[in-house]
């Protein structure tokens, strides 16, 4: 039992993970209908950052090394924010409504992608060290729960604390909401769509280099380490539904545990195929997910 509970908390980490990665992802599928397959490569280029900054510190600034992970989580997502805007208005911007063609160029966009990071830092993963700070667990009922997952979780809420607030609270949450719901609507009202569109994109890929960020905390970094995460990140978004906040946590939450405790009674390769079975499944009875956005845009295409 205490095996199994540590396995749960450790599987609620990784699904904090998928729910940075899945935000982006979720909100600019729901808001632009691009399915972005290079998204797992905005993960992989936090991670590279990371890496950057764990290198400067160590070198440069050895007295002030445990501090550079306060850098590196702005840095990937303002890095990986700027790609994913690049990204936007060079090629997915002319590919609106075309969701076959936007899906294949991305796809090259990650190959891309995974080429240039193995001509700059090579084939081979790399690693980073963790803060002092960071080493260690926190002990409860005989159980150590590492620091390092706690500190991956809180970085998750914080950062869902920030979507929210933006989408919720401040005047450019509004107009995406908007534009998400009846972007015809909201275009004829005033709001630039294309504007919103392209600041949306930077914002979902600057948290994909956050997940990257995170996930340098408890595994090597390598040209495909995003290919690892782009799949449960889909079905998290997929399960939870499109475009909707509280889906992605529930998905996340979902997809992490169960895969985890699937694995716990079999195997890592069957309880993959176990929680993709069952996400088909329920797809079947909910095919719009656990959550949906009721719109009278959504429900005329539906």
């Amino acid at each position: 039992m205490d095996t199994y509970i540590i396995q749960i908390f450790n599987g609620i980490s990784v699904s904090s993970i998928f729910i940075l990665a899945a935000l982006g992802l979720g909100i600019t599928f729901g808001l632009m209908k691009v399915i972005n397959m290079a998204h797992g490569e905005f993960i992989m280029i936090g991670a590279y950052v990371t890496f950057l900054l764990h290198n400067l510190f160590a070198a440069q600034l050895p007295a002030f090394f445990d501090t550079y992970f306060f850098f590196a989580i702005p840095a990937a997502f303002i890095v990986a924010g700027m790609m994913g805007l690049i990204l936007e208005q060079t090629v997915i911007k002319h590919l609106y409504g075309r969701p076959l063609d936007s899906m294949l160029a991305t796809w090259g966009v990650s190959l891309i992608l995974q080429q240039l990071a193995r001509s700059i830092f090579g084939a081979p993963n790399v690693d980073v060290r963790s803060p002092a700070w960071l080493n260690g667990g926190l002990i409860i009922q005989g159980l150590q729960f590492p620091y390092k997952r706690l500190f991956i979780i809180g970085l998750v809420i914080v950062c869902l604390a920030g979507i929210f607030w933006l989408l919720f609270k401040t005047t450019t949450g509004r107009r995406i909401r908007a534009v998400m719901q009846n972007r015809d609507m909201a275009a004829g009202l005033g709001i630039n769509a294309r504007k919103i569109d392209a600041y949306t994109f930077a914002i979902g890929s600057g948290f994909a280099g956050v997940a990257g960020c995170a996930l340098s905390l408890i595994g090597s970094i390598g040209p495909t380490l995003g290919t690892a995460y782009i799949v449960d990140t889909f079905m998290v978004v997929v399960l939870g539904g499109v475009g909707t906040l509280w889906g992605i946590v529930a998905g996340g939450l979902v997809i992490g545990t169960a895969n985890t405790t699937f694995e716990f009674f079999t195997n890592t390769s069957w309880g993959k195929v176990l929680v993709f079975l069952l996400v088909i499944l329920f797809l079947q009875w909910k095919p719009k997910g656990l959550f949906t956005i009721h719109s009278r845009s959504l429900d005329e295409q539906g």
